[in-house]
């Protein structure tokens, strides 16, 4: 709250209080001189904490939100610090209540949740070129279009869920499907409603963007830095750290805010973006005031370039702007990719640049083998941002750009947070780089494919098999639970494990011997990992680590395959022809498992009692030809769902349209696919008809 709130007479009229009580006694220029608490019966401090509840909220969203407080700071603490007193005096408890902010009991670790719906990325661009190029693709599929331009925020993205109006859940973006559980420490952002206004929908998912204010990014290093704790990076840097934090309330003492720019799901959704806009502020969630419509790509060009003229001046982070499609039913016609909307492009600012000198060229591996060459420079600041190392990408730029050790040269960081060199500014040394014929690590020869250079050690190099075991046990992939990061180099480092396929050599007896561990994690891991001999052929490809190979490519690999010796032999022509697989994917895959040590690894896994599951074992094509949606909570998660009826021949997409087959709908559906079910005549299957549907096919469900 701030001391200048303007003084109030006491007297609101409900123009004024939208939606509080103008009778409220604790609204404006409330009076804090409380009778004593003991003072007090039950019904009568039930009565206050109800005002007090009421008023705290409109408070919080007058100063938070509408920017307009009625009170000053002191007084707010004085009615903030009553409510709790009196809740902890009566035992009265609500989830809802304003005192929830404050945090709450520390969390072993973050759970991870599957989404009301998709969040998909959005494709960017820093050219004109490009942003024109979509204006083109969209008025050659819609016709005339209205867009609407937002800023481009630079902090971490969040799905709110609110059901009849009360704040019951909040996770980050993650991988769009599913991401980390935040719902306690995101509850604590004053400007994020625990309770909607208005006549709001009885179900709401909405996707917001979490950022540390400028002014008070600044005040929090500062404190830091006296404390002797080190600084944060960037803005960006501290509210990931924030929202991230297992005690929640770390988070609640640290400054962060929230823009909310669009509905992910609802029992009802706006038709056009400016109508969700205005929406979302009658609800009470904040938006961003610098939104404009545009009704040309010119008009949305020269959006982008007043607002990066007023870049410094905004109190949050930006790299860009949003160009968006206005009308719903035109985003629909577009659709989507498995990665990215059609209906909306970003157009980035020009990255911020600096100038500084090389003191060192050194060459990475990365888990897929590439070797990246990286510039050590002397400290300098870019943006905001103290950068120190900065990457050169491949050889063919080092030699493009001329550059070698004890050059002056510029920095950019493109995309604002990735650091490169753009130009040598004087050459103070003799020559260029020299770049390295050998693996850095293993020694292997390296190969060159165009401009990029990779080691030929493949699955048998230390500096990939430390990435390569941590990427295989991951989620999505074998799904080792207690095999992460810190654990494999620990294993990699002690000797035990020096090969993938010498995961499963590890025994109970040398694991509880090194530092940290004991019987019971030794004997839990060991367990975990003769329980991943049977992976799905899918989930195996992806744990390999096989280049340009995520989720949803696996899966069409595995359907167009079944099984893995048919993808490992595999022509480049063979991949193509599978959906979602590019010439340059094609490619990659094919050199992946034409190299003679990744085919001796497998063979190793193999003979080790690794078998991935065929596409016959898992599946088979009984729902051949069909499209699912599904929507809402399921006894399984949407993602199973999805895995299990691609895997006898079906489809699944994200959205509703004349070619789905079926919708089915699990608990708390959205109303916006119920409605586009109805609209295309698609039937709808509640949990129980999905079952029996797929019994008919002799499919069992939950799959076992």
């Amino acid at each position: 709250m701030s001391d200048e709130a303007a003084d109030a007479d006491g007297e609101l009229s409900s123009d004024e209080l939208e939606y509080a009580d103008p009778e409220n006694p604790y609204l404006a220029d409330p009076d804090t001189d409380f009778e004593p608490v003991e003072s007090l019966s039950t019904s009568a401090a039930e009565g206050q904490v109800r005002l007090l509840r009421d008023a705290v909220r409109e408070h919080d969203y007058r100063y938070y939100v509408a920017a307009d407080p009625l009170v000053a700071d002191r007084t707010y603490d004085a009615l903030f610090d009553r409510l709790q007193e009196l809740e902890d005096a009566f035992g009265f408890d609500d989830e809802a209540s304003p005192t929830r902010r404050v945090g709450g009991e520390p969390l072993d670790e973050l759970d991870t949740v599957e989404h009301v719906a998709p969040m998909l990325s959005i494709d960017q661009s820093v050219e004109e070129a490009d942003v024109r190029d979509f204006d083109r693709r969209v008025r050659d599929a819609v016709g005339d279009v209205t867009y609407v331009c937002e800023p481009k925020f630079d902090g971490l993205s969040v799905e709110v869920v609110y059901e009849d109006g009360e704040y019951v859940r909040a996770a980050t973006r993650g991988d769009g499907e599913r991401g980390d559980d935040v719902t306690r420490q995101v509850r604590t952002i004053r400007s994020v409603p625990l309770r909607l206004r208005g006549d709001h929908p009885d179900f709401l998912a909405v996707r917001g963007e979490v950022y540390m204010p400028k002014d008070a990014f600044r005040e929090l290093n500062r404190e830091r830095t006296e404390a002797g704790e080190d600084a944060f990076a960037n803005p960006r840097n501290a509210a990931v750290g924030t929202l991230r934090q297992l005690d929640p309330s770390v988070t609640a003492e640290r400054p962060l805010d929230c823009f909310f720019y669009d509905v992910l799901d609802a029992s009802e959704v706006p038709d056009t973006q400016t109508e969700t806009l205005s929406r979302l502020e009658t609800w009470g969630l904040r938006t961003n005031d610098r939104v404009a419509s545009a009704d040309t790509i010119d008009d949305a060009v020269a959006y982008r370039d007043d607002l990066m003229a007023d870049r410094e001046d905004l109190n949050y982070e930006i790299d860009g702007t949003v160009v968006k499609v206005d009308r719903r039913d035109h985003r629909e016609r577009l659709g989507e990719t498995s990665r990215s909307v059609r209906w909306a492009f970003a157009y980035k600012f020009p990255a911020r640049s600096e100038v500084t000198t090389v003191t060192d060229v050194v060459v990475q591996v990365g888990r897929t083998g590439r070797l990246t060459p990286v510039a050590l420079l002397e400290p300098v600041d870019v943006g905001g941002v103290t950068v120190s190392r900065a990457s050169l990408h491949n050889p063919d730029e080092i030699e493009r750009l001329g550059v070698n050790v004890g050059d002056e040269v510029r920095i950019k960081r493109a995309g604002d947070v990735i650091p490169d060199v753009e130009e040598v500014v004087e050459k103070r040394s003799a020559g260029t780089f020299d770049f390295p014929d050998a693996c850095p690590v293993c020694s292997s020869p390296v190969d060159r494919e165009g401009p990029l250079a990779f080691c030929t050690g493949g699955l048998t190099c230390e500096a990939q098999l430390v990435r390569a075991v941590d990427h295989y046990a991951m989620r999505g992939a074998l799904d080792i639970e207690g095999l992460g990061g810190e654990r494999v180099e620990q294993l990699v480092d002690a000797g035990l494990v020096e090969s993938l396929p010498d995961l499963y050599r590890l025994e109970r007896d040398e694991l509880a011997e090194l530092e940290g561990w004991g019987e019971t994690s030794a004997d839990n891991l060991v367990r975990e990992i003769e329980a991943a001999k049977s992976p799905s052929l899918s989930n195996f490809l992806v744990g390999l680590g096989v280049p340009e190979v995520g989720g949803a490519t696996a899966r069409n690999l595995a359907r167009a395959f079944g099984s893995l010796d048919a993808v490992m032999d595999a022509s480049t022509e063979e991949l193509e022809a599978v959906d979602d697989v590019g010439p340059t994917v094609a490619e990659r895959i094919r050199e992946f498992f034409a190299n003679e040590r990744n085919r001796d690894a497998v063979a190793e896994l193999r003979s080790l009692g690794v078998e991935p599951e065929t596409e016959a074992t898992a599946g088979g094509d009984e729902l051949d030809g069909l499209t699912f949606v599904f929507t809402g909570s399921l006894s399984v998660t949407r993602s199973e769902a999805q895995e299990l009826v691609q895997s006898h021949g079906a489809n699944a997409t994200s959205s509703v349209s004349g070619n789905t087959d079926y919708l089915v709908a699990g608990e708390d559906p959205g109303r916006s696919k119920r409605d586009d079910a109805d609209a295309n005549d698609v039937p709808v299957l509640d949990e129980e008809g999905f079952a029996a549907l797929l019994a008919e096919k002799g499919i069992d469900y939950p799959p076992a």
